[in-house]
């Protein structure tokens, strides 16, 4: 098996021509739709925190 640097090159060339981009529209919406569910599960995740952290206190009688 050999490898040819000129085949590499005409392969990454015809792959790259297949690739097809999203528009501007649809890379926003992607990106908002990634913020929403990060913003949501950071504020689920701190409100689980809290109500466990509640708990442990009140169980154990620790804390502030």
């Amino acid at each position: 098996m050999s490898f040819s640097p000129g085949k590499f090159l005409h392969d990454v060339r015809t792959e790259a021509e297949r690739v097809t981009w999203p528009t501007r529209r649809a890379t926003f919406v992607t990106t908002g739709a990634v913020l929403a569910m990060a913003g949501m599960a950071s504020v689920f995740f701190f409100v689980v925190d809290q109500l466990i952290g509640l708990g442990v206190r009140q169980l154990f009688g620790l804390g502030g």
